[in-house]
């Protein structure tokens, strides 16, 4: 346990900007103003190799499944979060036969649960092509048509990002074309049109640690998956936060580490999802391919904010205790504290037989 509590307060970092990771050497395993660059701009996918920090337009964001995350320009792209960009087809050496084409419309990695030929592989989108890879290996029969892989999507998409199931109502994949959003269900195979007046335009889509962002231009927009709500404090400048560049960064403080450090709580629900509670901030334990993060608490829990006595999952609900108060929170979709919570501790949990201890 002390082991435990060293490393997790190493990752306990001071969780700044709401939601928005820092820097690749920061937050991820070992990983190699508002301009607005639109994708028809054919001079960044020929010659020199584009600089991310120049504060460039990205075509397309996602992570392989290993949680190396592909940043897409033009005919280039960039692999984590460091390093210079390189073509495309000397990684997804298919693309090389569509070159024409010009770049990536759309990316994301596949969420199903439900079916593991689809799990975590890797889909790349090209006018009215999708390619579907799996460790950088094209699945046989790929390319194929938008049409025949996810009927009703049209060709020609701005962005895409995977919704798993609890944050959207079923596995699905959000797929941005102007101001349309389409929601492909995996198992209904349904498809329903939104638009979202209050999001900007997406030329790319990202899901990162249960967290979705919306870039356009060299800003990115933090939104609700399910109602399109813009968080607080954005559009924020993605060279500050996505990739390492001289003279940016939002900067960071780290916990003071030692011997004596504790944790507040540490849980896990029925999915295998574990997170670790300190004062204001928690953290996802189970998060390592993708990066650590420390997050504030109020951001999924404002109700409760910090310093939580105890947290565990019952019967398909998230109890956070703090002092003599416990709060209930559904746990499907996005946590929604149950009606007349929080409710004094004794009431609620004596009458059940509940005997609760706090170890300190």
């Amino acid at each position: 346990m002390r082991l435990l509590t060293q490393t997790l307060c190493l990752l306990l970092a001071v969780a700044l900007s709401r939601a928005a990771p820092t820097h690749h050497d920061i937050l991820m395993a070992d990983q190699n103003g508002d301009h607005h660059e639109g994708k028809s701009d054919d001079k960044a996918h020929h010659g020199a190799n584009p600089d991310r920090c120049d504060g460039l337009e990205f075509d397309a964001i996602a992570p392989d499944v290993d949680g190396i995350t592909y940043f897409f320009k033009g005919d280039h792209l960039w692999k984590g979060y460091t390093g210079p960009a390189v073509l495309s087809n000397g990684i997804f050496k298919e693309l090389d036969d569509y070159h024409n084409l010009g770049h990536v419309d759309a990316a994301f990695r596949m969420h199903n649960g439900d079916d593991p030929k689809d799990h975590d592989h890797l889909f790349l989108f090209l006018n009215n092509k999708v390619f579907k890879y799996y460790n950088h290996s094209l699945e046989a029969g790929y390319p194929k048509e938008i049409q025949d892989v996810f009927p009703g999507i049209p060709d020609h998409l701005d962005a895409a990002v995977e919704c798993p199931k609890k944050e959207c109502k079923e596995e699905t994949v959000i797929f941005f074309k102007g101001d349309d959003l389409y929601y492909y269900g995996m198992s209904s195979k349904t498809v329903k049109q939104k638009k979202w007046p209050l999001l900007p335009h997406c030329t790319s889509a990202y899901r990162w640690l249960e967290r979705y962002y919306c870039f356009h231009g060299h800003n990115f927009t933090r939104f609700h998956p399910l109602t399109g709500d813009v968080e607080p404090q954005y559009p924020k400048d993605a060279r500050n936060y996505f990739m390492k560049c001289e003279n940016f960064g939002h900067g960071g403080d780290y916990v003071d580490c030692n011997t004596t450090a504790h944790l507040d709580a540490v849980t896990s629900d029925d999915k295998g999802k574990a997170y670790a509670f300190r004062g204001k901030l928690y953290l996802h334990l189970d998060s390592q391919r993708d990066g650590w993060h420390a997050f504030p608490i109020s951001s999924y829990w404002k109700e409760v904010d910090s310093n939580v006595d105890a947290v565990f999952f019952y019967d398909g609900k998230l109890y956070i205790i703090k002092g003599d108060a416990v709060y209930i929170y559904k746990t499907e979709a996005y946590y929604t504290l149950v009606e007349g919570y929080p409710k004094p501790l004794k009431e609620e949990l004596r009458p059940c037989g509940f005997c609760l201890c706090v170890c300190r």
